[in-house]
């Protein structure tokens, strides 16, 4: 076959035309040494702390340890992929996560990932993981209350929208329970909050279930689910917190509410003191790194409620701590009480003799929800937490079989029922009406010649009564948020009535 010589040039000048003069520089290093999700990379003079790498077969690590021969990284995979003298290169990007509106009803994994088998999440946007919290300039105060439709929790720890407060207590105590609620308490509420659930080192099944009665109560429509569960490497373990709250600052940042939960702190902990360990950091108390406070508080700190000039958004986080018998004075716990505004302290005992919530009204507190309580509840609730106070102390005072005068007897039996009003089933998340109703009964002694085994089934009744024949005294309990004295002749009169017809 000839070969004619137009063709040849036709091919030279179209290669020429096409030809980049740029050069493409690439910086790759390789691996020293790799183990228990840890890989030390040698070469890579120039990474920087935090920043993505990529290791063959499409595992991403991030770099941790800057040393002077190599660097420490973390992997986002399975080590078993990566082998001594693989080679990797940089990226040049910090770690990041996808965010945007596109993620609300998903489950994700901590790199962003959908988990969930709905098919790819269609967004461009991302953040990093880590980020300075906002400063005191751009802030403003909490003043917005964050309905948690648990009467214990709305009445006597009040949470505010932009507040950090710390759920507390034993394995098995309704931690996770308070939290869920809260979610699904936020369906009908004004200005609804995006909910972000960040589970860290839960089992799959567990998770799942938690997705599941969300989607039965109709709360993924504005939910969130982040996921990095037991099975998975400590180092997505470490992460997820900080993709929850970097995925939940797209929308603070929008001048939008948003509620995370980290589901929990303490196998966060224990996931970063593993990859420091791992890294040869230094222990410190209870083998964690002498930076495992920091951990926590610059995850936390990110919470806040935003000026009118930043757009007045507002980022509330609840963290769950669990705690080993009851000690609340272990380094993680006492770290975490000291970064939060306040906890919610979930007792074991309370639990098993039937409390639920195990709320203990005497450790549990909240620093800056006050501000937030709407009028109505403050007014009722001031009282409540009075009462509770004297008959625990009465009641443990009872307990030596010692005379009781009149007036004692009487306030113990009106704690007695109080403790009664105030259980509440689970996923069963209360408005507020209905809240400063039952507890206006109650501490205004509508209920002390009610039998304690009764309480619960007049609580149940009177919601039924006020919402059929009293219907606009409910709403306007609902609209107004404050009791005033036409308001209160008509809430005093509906619970004389009730209580003349309840048997």
């Amino acid at each position: 076959m000839a070969i004619r010589p137009e063709e040849i040039t036709a091919v030279i000048k179209t290669q020429i035309e096409g030809f980049s003069g740029s050069t493409e520089l690439k910086e790759e290093g390789s691996v020293l040494q790799v183990g228990d999700g840890i890989a030390r990379v040698y070469g890579i003079e120039n990474a920087m702390s935090g920043e993505l790498l990529e290791f063959p077969n499409g595992v991403m690590g991030m770099v941790l340890n800057l040393e002077k021969e190599n660097v420490g990284c973390v992997l986002f995979g399975s080590d078993a992929l990566v082998k001594e003298g693989d080679a990797v290169r940089r990226t040049g990007k910090i770690a990041q996560v996808p965010v945007g509106d596109a993620m609300i009803g998903r489950v994700v994994d901590a790199l962003g990932r959908p988990i969930d088998g709905k098919g790819v999440i269609k967004t461009t946007k991302s953040r990093p993981l880590d980020i300075v919290a906002p400063g005191v300039m751009e802030r403003a105060p909490v003043v917005e209350p964050l309905q948690t439709g648990v009467k214990a929790v709305d009445a006597m720890i009040p949470i505010g929208r932009g507040q950090r407060e710390l759920i507390i207590g034993d394995r098995q105590t309704g931690k996770t329970a308070i939290a869920i609620d809260t979610i699904i308490n936020q369906k009908n509420q004004p200005n609804r909050p995006i909910c972000i659930y960040v589970a860290v080192g839960q089992k799959q099944s567990t998770v799942a279930a938690v997705v599941q009665k969300l989607q039965d109560a109709g709360a993924m429509d504005y939910t969130i689910v982040v996921s990095a569960g037991a099975s998975e490497p400590a180092p997505m373990l470490y992460i997820a917190p900080y993709a929850g709250c970097s995925i939940g600052e797209e929308f603070l940042w929008a001048g939008k509410a948003v509620l995370v939960i980290y589901d929990d702190l303490s196998k966060h902990a224990a996931a970063y003191r593993q990859l420091s360990l791992l890294l040869r950091r230094p222990p410190g108390r209870e083998a964690y790194p002498g930076d495992v406070f920091y951990l926590h508080s610059r995850l936390l700190e990110r919470a806040c409620k935003l000026s009118k000039e930043n757009g007045g958004g507002s980022l509330t986080a609840l963290p769950i701590i669990e705690t080993q018998a009851n000690d609340v004075s272990a380094f993680i716990p006492t770290n975490v009480i000291s970064i939060t505004d306040g906890q919610i302290y979930l007792e074991s005992n309370l639990f098993y003799s039937g409390i639920r919530p195990a709320v203990n009204v005497g450790l549990s507190v909240s620093r800056v929800g006050g501000a937030a309580q709407t009028k109505a509840m403050k007014s009722v609730a001031g009282r409540l937490r009075l009462d509770m106070a004297q008959y625990n102390a009465l009641a443990a005072f009872a307990q030596f079989g010692s005379e009781l005068d009149a007036s004692s007897q009487k306030q113990l039996a009106r704690g007695e029922r109080l403790v009664e009003l105030l259980k509440q089933g689970q996923y069963v998340p209360l408005s507020v009406e209905r809240q400063v109703l039952a507890i206006y009964a109650g501490t205004n002694g509508f209920v002390d010649e009610v039998p304690a085994k009764d309480v619960r089934r007049y609580e149940t009744e009177l919601y039924a009564y006020a919402e059929t024949r009293h219907a606009a005294t409910m709403k306007e309990l609902g609209d107004k948020k404050v009791i005033d004295d036409a308001l209160k002749t008509k809430i005093e009169a509906l619970l004389k009535e009730f209580k003349g017809q309840f048997k």
